[in-house]
């Protein structure tokens, strides 16, 4: 893209009067002032800054100045983009496009966070802090394990699972000819086609609620929304079922349950209790959780009892990073409350 940009504005400077005529405006800018802007980074790690970061430091610093936004796990809270997933989604009717899933290049997620997040303080991260979430969000996308350390040292050897989709850009060869061409004015075709329509328009937060906005105004109805699952509690002791059900709004960010429910981040937990772990159909498990599957891990209640309480102690190398449930009592009360949705 950049070079093609720059053929685009070398055309139109040498195009121009500026270079018959110079205009006597601005000043020279000087080495240092580009150097303020001169902050991109290349697939080949030109342009990286020295530094390191962890997935355990990129865990903290995500949450603290990412995760209102992206989420805890990089699900997307509201409308922000998800950040994590989205494998084998290429060929859906609305792909998820994440860095373990899309992007080519770890180089545009270094770039893409130093250069513009966090939202509103773009460039206030310092360049292991920049490392350190790159990092996480390798570990969210199931690339690296909990235990890495991204560096400018071996940077380039980490590459992206979609890498090998992408082509060079050879639009200054192929399509320069066509814009840099003498245009048509009329009768340029006999007729026009739609042959594509966008897919998705809304994308953003602001052009949903601008949107919104427009319905209500217009006295247009938007369409109702499908109402998150709720487990019918059968069984057990009701009032702590009941507490169990309040206890649980901590997990729905990323769990669902009852009839209905569907993977999200987490997988769905209809019917965990005192089932096989890693057994819920297209959801793809952290390494640690297949491993514990396949060693014949059964979600015993005193088994979900421990992860519960400190699932990176209990569990090394999970996915979860919510730090866990402090109180035995609300242990218990979300463990009965999953156990009413066994079917």
């Amino acid at each position: 893209m950049l070079r093609f940009l720059k053929g685009v504005c070398v055309a139109a400077l040498f195009a121009g009067p500026a270079v018959a005529e110079p205009l006597g405006l601005g000043q020279t800018v000087s080495e240092d002032e580009i150097a303020v802007w001169d902050i991109d980074v290349r697939p080949d790690g030109v342009g990286l800054p020295a530094g390191s970061g962890t997935v355990e430091q990129g865990d903290k610093i995500f949450a603290a100045k990412c995760a209102v936004c992206h989420g805890v796990f990089g699900e997307g809270a509201g409308r922000w983009p998800v950040l994590a997933g989205g494998q084998d989604s290429l060929t859906d009717s609305r792909p998820v496009k994440t860095i373990g899933s899309y992007w080519p290049y770890l180089s545009t997620v270094y770039d893409y966070v130093n250069r513009a997040m966090p939202f509103g303080e773009a460039q206030s991260l310092e360049a292991d802090e920049v490392y350190a979430i790159t990092a996480y969000l390798l570990y969210l996308n199931d690339e690296v394990d909990d235990d890495f350390e991204l560096s400018s040292e071996n940077f380039v050897q980490t590459r992206l699972p979609n890498e090998d989709a992408f082509k060079p850009d050879d639009r200054p060869e192929t399509e320069m000819a066509v814009f840099t061409g003498e245009p048509c004015m009329e009768n340029c075709k006999d007729s026009v086609e739609i042959t594509m329509r966008a897919a998705v328009l809304d994308v953003t937060p602001e052009e949903t609620a601008a949107k919104a906005a427009e319905m209500v105004e217009t006295g247009v109805t938007a369409p109702e929304t499908p109402q998150e699952a709720v487990a019918t509690p059968e069984t057990g002791d009701p009032a702590l079922i009941e507490e169990g059900e309040k206890v649980f709004k901590k997990c729905k960010a990323c769990h669902q349950v009852g009839e209905g429910a569907k993977n999200r981040v987490g997988p769905i937990l209809t019917g965990i209790v005192d089932g096989k772990a890693g057994a819920i159909d297209g959801f793809k498990y952290s390494k640690a959780l297949q491993a514990a599957s396949e060693s014949g891990l059964v979600w015993t209640e005193t088994e979900l009892s421990a992860f519960l309480t400190k699932p990176k102690d209990y569990m090394k190398g999970t996915k979860m990073s919510f730090a866990g449930l402090r109180k035995e009592a609300e242990v218990a009360a979300v463990i009965a409350y999953l156990k009413s949705t066994t079917p």
